[in-house]
């Protein structure tokens, strides 16, 4: 959410009289340099997702001594080659950090509690920092960090002052394919080479879920819809869960074969999320209009309702996590839904689902969308 002028220079005033504060405690305890460049340099977003190579790397990262040179949406920003005290302030760089094995001292545990319950066992030792939208400049300085990481999406016109707590590198956009994203979050960490293993473990699942497919792959149609209490939205190609339906090679409906995010939909074009699977997630139940579309007689002519192949699905990873983890996740659910139930756990270090709950899931789900 961005902030407004008035909030901008209220903290702007704040964070530097902190700052000022800061380095005389800090010049007692030697020197920490932690400006970062503030010349914008912005970079495009690709076009399509691609493995972390070694000559990509190479391209984004100029070692020196100790510190590297780390190009990102902002510009250049000298980074420590191995980040100790690293602040997250939203939840794919949470969740990207936690899969290359670095527990951010700082993150928006207000928010992540409730839109990333996934990694709840590894909040140990963060200390919360406000929110995803309001992150307190104040609690980040006190921590003391090496490193800030965040998206110019959220936060461009805080860099400046998060530039002045600590090296802060940010990626363009929430909404580029996530393998960038987790790209720029590895460089900037120091973990280049378990970002490449990782990535090539997922990879390699890729590959095992479209052999386990065979020749249903091109023909069965996937659709994502979230229902949330001020709208209903069909997630489209460029979405996060999108791409991730895009790696696994399936096809989207002619309506949704488009390289957007997302569309919002009415009852009166409830046609438009059909397909032969539809996944959903519903965001705060009591209020959204689920409910009006499931008891519609709408709802009914769907093809996916009459096969019984609607399926609710977490929306903390679906639509939340954004980063490796729960691209992870959403594959171990396209391996349960489209196979026996048991691939997710065989192939999957973040295997989340016990095939007995998810066989009764599948048959709760299949009961309510009957209507």
């Amino acid at each position: 959410m961005p902030l407004n002028t008035f909030t901008v220079h209220t903290l702007s005033i704040c964070i530097t009289l902190i700052v000022l504060a800061a380095c005389g405690r800090q010049a007692a305890q030697g020197p920490d340099e932690t400006l970062a460049s503030t010349d914008v340099v912005p970079t495009a977003a690709a076009d399509t997702a691609e493995t972390v190579s070694e000559s990509d790397t190479e391209d984004l990262v100029e070692a020196t001594n100790d510190m590297r040179t780390i190009t990102h949406a902002m510009g250049m920003t000298e980074v420590s080659t191995n980040p100790q005290r690293v602040v997250v302030l939203d939840t794919g760089e949470l969740d990207n950090a936690l899969a290359l094995g670095i527990t951010p001292v700082g993150a928006p545990l207000t928010d992540v509690r409730e839109y990333q319950a996934y990694l709840s066992s590894d909040f140990e030792g963060i200390t919360d920092i406000g929110t995803i939208s309001e992150p307190d400049l104040e609690t980040i300085l006190e921590l003391q960090p090496d490193l800030i990481l965040g998206s110019q999406q959220r936060y461009e016109e805080m860099y400046d002052l998060l530039s002045k707590i600590a090296p802060t590198v940010f990626t363009e956009s929430l909404r580029v394919p996530w393998q960038e994203t987790f790209a720029v979050h590895a460089e900037a960490l120091g973990k280049t080479d378990e970002a490449q293993q990782i990535l090539a473990d997922y990879k390699e699942r890729i590959a095992e879920f479209q052999q386990m497919m065979g020749d249903q792959l091109g023909d069965r149609t996937v659709s994502v819809v979230r229902f949330r209490p001020d709208q209903v939205r069909i997630y489209l190609k460029s979405s996060f869960s999108g791409y991730i339906l895009q790696d696994a090679g399936l096809t989207r409906p002619s309506t949704q074969d488009i390289d957007e995010f997302a569309t919002e939909i009415s009852l009166e074009q409830i046609a438009d999320l059909d397909a032969d699977v539809i996944f959903f997630t519903s965001q705060s139940p009591e209020e959204n209009d689920l409910a009006i579309f499931r008891d519609s007689p709408l709802w009914q002519t769907l093809v996916a309702v009459q096969q019984e192949q609607v399926y609710e699905v977490d929306d903390n990873y679906w639509m939340s996590g954004l980063g490796v983890q729960a691209a992870n996740r959403i594959l171990d659910d396209l391996f349960v839904y489209f196979g026996d139930g048991q691939e997710a756990t065989e192939t999957s270090r973040y295997a989340n689902t016990d095939p007995t709950v998810v066989t009764l899931n599948m048959l709760l789900s299949s009961s309510f969308f009957r209507g």
